[in-house]
């Protein structure tokens, strides 16, 4: 199985997650977020695999979602034009994120990815 890991090196939740990982002996892709940011293709497909509402994919604490005024504005948008703004940024991105295959996970809940990974 194939697994890509997006993170954020300086995260706490991301270290951690990485840490579950590597305990659990998962072998995996890493990128880190912010260096490499999600194109708007791989943001598209990931969110029609995921189940999960778009919001899901934004980090809704981070500095840059609320310097940009988000949380008023996302309702507005389309799909698409939410998805072409969370590939401008990295930082705009909920991390850790976990793709295998055709399941996507945002944020790290390790009874989630327990699940997953099994």
């Amino acid at each position: 199985m194939s697994v890509k890991f997006l993170w954020y090196p300086k995260c706490s939740t991301c270290k951690k997650a990485k840490k579950w990982l590597e305990d659990n002996g998962i072998q995996f892709e890493e990128r880190d977020i912010k260096e490499d940011n999600p194109s708007f293709e791989e943001l598209s497909e990931w969110y029609g695999h995921s189940g999960l509402p778009l919001k899901k994919f934004f980090n809704t604490s981070g500095l840059k979602y609320k310097e940009l005024g988000l949380k008023d504005k996302l309702p507005e948008m389309t799909d698409d034009e939410q998805l072409r703004l969370l590939s401008t940024d990295g930082m705009l991105v909920k991390r850790p994120l976990l793709i295998t295959g055709d399941k996507v996970l945002t944020g790290f809940r390790e009874a989630e990815w327990k699940s997953l990974i099994e």
